[in-house]
């Protein structure tokens, strides 16, 4: 370098320094490769934990269940019958409650009372002297519609007083024989088992026989009625069995195992047929050859719904079996039952209960103001 200078000088050209090296790059320290991820180990299976004491461990509240909703408070018969009784209240009621308004008790006023009382299903002999009755004691004077009805369930009361009696069982018989007559469809082994249940509430023995063997859904029914009130059926040994025969050997065994009461069923049939009623005619035969006494009472039991319809059946069976007494069913689900009262105007002949529904405490003995004052829709 000194003699490039110096022979620059001498010539006057300078020579260019050359360019100082380029500085050495300095060394960076490569970084170290990271050691790979350890294999995952395999899960260990945790330790059981121990259970807590029941004293540490938390209790679980478990959903409060839901209120029990509160008993329905018993009705009364009269409620029950009253209201079983709504649909006729309402066909006669509503009519008399049209017509009696603060109205003069005239001519023509009693005629439309007396209207009214037939086409409630009271009869034409019962509504001629409920009117007669009306004539004597409020003839011409201002009546409204309340004091209608209450006169008038008195008239009803004194037409159904006479024909209000319980049956009565009498242990000297040693069974009382009580045959249950009527159409189909009336309720006639319902109501067998019903007083059944009542009578073995009152701590008689009771049986009870299936006399109506040519249906053996019949049979059957009566059966399981048997299991349910505790009392023995005697049943047919082949369906279509002699109906007459199963209820004189049901008497004979009946007497020999110390029964109080014999319930007898029969078939049902239509009133207008005369085969079949000298059927029937033919088991109360057989009867009276143990004894002229048997059967002790007869029933006919009668389907409210009917209406009118149930006079003529009275008519025929009390012909044909000598009915003793009668059974009005169904008149919960009736709007004819009026016709109660054209029976006891007509006939004369006790009516021993009435049914208001199916079970047992639903048939109960008749009592004529009870329904009396429900007919017309009056509390007790």
């Amino acid at each position: 370098m000194a003699l490039r200078d110096l022979w620059g000088k001498l010539t006057g050209k300078a020579q260019p320094a050359p360019p100082p090296p380029p500085p050495e790059p300095a060394l960076v320290e490569a970084p170290a490769l990271a050691p790979p991820p350890p294999a995952p180990e395999p899960p260990q299976p945790e330790a059981p934990q121990p259970e807590p004491s029941p004293a540490e461990a938390a209790p679980v509240l478990a959903p409060e269940p839901p209120a029990a909703p509160e008993p329905e408070a018993p009705r009364g018969f009269f409620a029950r019958l009253k209201a079983g009784l709504a649909r006729s209240t309402a066909k006669l009621t509503d009519a008399i409650g049209s017509v009696f308004t603060k109205r003069k008790l005239d001519d023509a006023a009693l005629e439309e009372l007396e209207e009214m009382l037939i086409g409630a299903d009271l009869g034409v002999s019962a509504a001629g002297r409920i009117v007669e009755g009306f004539r004597r004691t409020r003839f011409g004077r201002e009546v409204t519609d309340e004091e209608v009805k209450a006169a008038l369930a008195e008239e009803i009361a004194a037409i159904l007083a006479p024909v209000a009696q319980p049956l009565v069982i009498t242990r000297e018989h040693a069974p009382h024989v009580v045959l249950v007559v009527g159409v189909n469809g009336t309720g006639k082994t319902t109501t067998i088992a019903k007083l059944a249940e009542q009578y073995r509430a009152q701590g008689l023995k009771v049986w009870m026989v299936a006399g109506d063997t040519f249906r053996a859904a019949a049979v059957e029914q009566l059966q399981v009625w048997g299991e349910r009130t505790g009392a023995h059926v005697v049943v047919p040994a082949k369906p279509g069995a002699d109906a007459a025969g199963l209820a004189f050997d049901g008497l004979r065994d009946a007497r020999a195992a110390g029964v109080d009461v014999l319930l007898v069923d029969t078939a049902g049939r239509l009133h207008n047929k005369s085969a079949l009623m000298e059927e029937l005619r033919k088991v109360v035969r057989v009867l009276k050859r143990d004894d002229a006494t048997i059967p002790h009472s007869t029933l006919l039991v009668l389907d409210a719904t009917t209406g009118q319809n149930a006079v003529s059946q009275v008519r025929v069976f009390k012909e044909m079996v000598d009915v003793t007494g009668l059974v009005v069913t169904k008149l919960d689900g009736s709007a004819k039952g009026g016709v109660v009262v054209a029976l006891a105007q007509e006939f004369g002949l006790p009516v021993h209960a009435v049914g208001v529904g199916e079970k047992a405490a639903d048939l109960r003995p008749f009592e004529a103001r009870d329904f009396a004052r429900s007919l017309v829709g009056l509390d007790d």
